[in-house]
């Protein structure tokens, strides 16, 4: 960069002002399109959100971002009202007033968070001022001063399950979720991330501390009770400065009427909040995906045996696949539904060698909707084992830019970089699918082997007492599941607890030989962190002979088993797994 003008990266293009025809016209794929910088805001088209460094936010309707991302990408060149619609409306014939409206949204966007103007060349087209845009990777950019704006901000409190039973926990919880959800789509409204709300989940919460605690003007607080086909659900919204209820209701209702309570609880809090609520943000709230409060509800549980803590049991995923399986019976345009039985499905073929891998679930969903960042997630999963390095990181960097706070994303993208061995990046995604989801042991664990293989013993120590609570946790649930047992023997061994680690491995080899993963991990911490060969080649051997593509992929990348890869026994052990999987190739129909 020698002009100061920017070189927007798309998909790996660069966009430069030899061809700024192309740039004018090309088609604007919010999903697609790279994060910017415009002064002291961060633009995220596939989020459809613009933030000031200061934490102000606007979520913007997908048309306002697209010409927003438009104008940013033509690097303060003119673009004509033409350029726009086909970039912007694909060509499609839509009235003079559609674009009108769109620029006027835009610039209410610009008057509240500032650093740039649209301006009108008459008779010519509109464009972005100033252009001072920079790839947000390339360049540092000092936020400017500025008079600070008053904007309304709030934090969801997970409402509390009055049901009187702890098993509609899920639907209490997918109810705060959804709230959540439908006021981020507000654009004159801060929302506090789903993964810091819960946080607070069954604790005693001071407001006024905690609002200042967060930056927050409003707390949101409320309980569900649910009880055969009737649903009671009372909120207050609270002044984080005052501690006074700002608005405060209670509902009573049929279950069917579950969808319209939410949109009323999102509208009356906008209405209380004093804020304006855009005809697009509307209908953005009033879409839930299903029209069926049946299929909605198996889809909380769904969410819910997820995020149970059981972690690395089949029968978990076979329940999740269940649940969603019933849900698109009931709704076959379910995409959400679609996209968490693809989750659980990979799982159980990744890990179970089930047959059914999940891609075709995947797939079914993003025909459904290409917004749905886990689909796009497991899709890379499958485009990696494919031998489609690049496509798959294609797949992930869309996932991330539809929503960055996914557990399932997160992890996903620290799975793929840790089997190319890319440790740093593997680090960074893994930390945040850890603290993204406080139950799974999965990410922590392989945050273990991260770690050691760069030489960092504090980072080491960290990632295994965290998987150690974890994995503990699970086995207080259920004390045969051996991921968890496998993760326990690794964490222990990791914190140089030899006799305890040791202790586990013979207990839990005793309870379920069989169970080939758990030996893997056994095996891992045996070679990498107790310096014993023959116990983890002795424990290997099962695994190996039994190996699927996928397995002997992973032995082969696996860093706690680098020491052994000289040795000629293990040597010999992959090689009779290739030749046995040649075979196999050869002989399938």
């Amino acid at each position: 960069m020698t002009d100061g003008r920017a070189s927007v990266t798309d998909s790996g293009n660069r966009t430069t002002p030899d061809h700024e025809a192309n740039a004018q016209t090309e088609r604007i794929s919010l999903g697609r399109e790279a994060p910017i910088r415009l002064g002291a805001l961060r633009i995220e088209p596939a989020r459809r959100s613009v933030t000031r460094d200061d934490g102000c936010e606007e979520v913007v309707e997908p048309r306002v971002m697209q010409v927003l991302v438009a104008l940013a990408k033509a690097e303060g060149q003119i673009l004509s009202r033409d350029d726009l619609l086909m970039s912007c409306w694909s060509g499609v014939v839509v009235g003079e007033d559609a674009l009108n409206r769109v620029i006027a949204r835009l610039r209410r966007v610009a008057d509240r968070l500032g650093e740039f103007q649209i301006e009108t060349i008459t008779k010519v087209g509109y464009r972005l001022k100033p252009a001072d845009l920079h790839p947000e990777e390339d360049v540092h950019i000092q936020p400017r001063a500025k008079a600070e704006r008053h904007r309304a901000s709030i934090l969801v409190l997970p409402f509390a399950n009055m049901s009187g039973d702890s098993e509609q926990d899920y639907f209490s919880d997918g109810v705060s979720e959804d709230i959540i959800t439908d006021l981020t789509k507000v654009s004159a409204l801060a929302v506090v991330a789903r993964h810091t709300a819960f946080t607070f989940k069954g604790k005693a919460v001071d407001v006024a501390q905690t609002a200042r605690d967060l930056k927050v003007s409003h707390v949101l607080e409320g309980s569900v009770r649910k009880s055969g086909d009737r649903v009671r659900i009372t909120a207050q919204l609270i002044d984080g400065a005052t501690g006074n209820h700002t608005w405060a209701e209670r509902y009573d209702r049929d279950l069917n009427d579950i969808f319209a309570l939410q949109d009323e609880i999102s509208e009356a809090i906008v209405v209380a909040l004093k804020l304006k609520l855009l005809p697009e943000e509307k209908r953005a709230i009033e879409r839930r995906g299903t029209f069926s409060p049946e299929a909605y509800d198996l889809y909380l549980m769904a969410c819910e045996y997820l995020a149970s803590g059981n972690h690395g049991d089949a029968r978990m995923a076979e329940a999740v696949v269940s649940l969603c399986r019933r849900a698109t019976l009931i709704d076959p345009d379910y995409a959400r539904a679609w996209a968490l039985m693809a989750v659980a499905l990979t799982s159980l073929h990744f890990v179970g060698g089930k047959p059914e891998d999940g891609l075709e679930a995947a797939e079914h969903a993003l025909s459904l909707d290409d917004g749905l960042a886990e689909a796009h997630a497991v899709k890379a999963r499958h485009l990696f084992r494919l031998g489609r390095p690049a496509d798959a990181a294609a797949e992930i960097d869309i996932a991330l830019r539809l929503d960055p706070e996914s557990f399932e994303v997160n992890s996903s993208a620290g799975g793929l970089s840790f089997r190319q061995r890319k440790w740093k990046d593997a680090i960074r995604y893994l930390e945040k699918a850890t603290a993204l989801m406080d139950t799974a042991f999965g990410p922590p664990s392989a945050l273990i082997a991260c770690y050691a293989a760069i030489s960092d013993k504090a980072g080491v120590r960290r990632a295994a007492a965290t998987t150690l609570a974890r994995a503990e946790s699970a086995l207080a649930q259920d004390r045969t599941n051996g991921s968890a047992i496998g993760n326990v023997v690794t964490a222990l061994a990791a914190l140089g607890e030899e006799e305890r680690a040791r202790d586990w491995s013979r207990r839990a080899l005793m309870l379920d030989p069989d169970n080939l993963e758990m030996r893997l991990d056994i095996a891992s911490a045996a070679c990498a962190f107790l310096n014993d060969a023959s116990t983890a080649l002795e424990l290997l051997g099962p695994y190996i002979a039994n190996a699927r593509p996928n397995d002997l992929a992973w032995v082969k990348i696996d860093p706690n088993l680098d020491s052994l890869r000289e040795d000629p026994r293990f040597q010999a052990m992959i090689a009779a797994a290739e030749q046995r999987l040649m075979r196999g190739r050869q002989e399938a129909p």
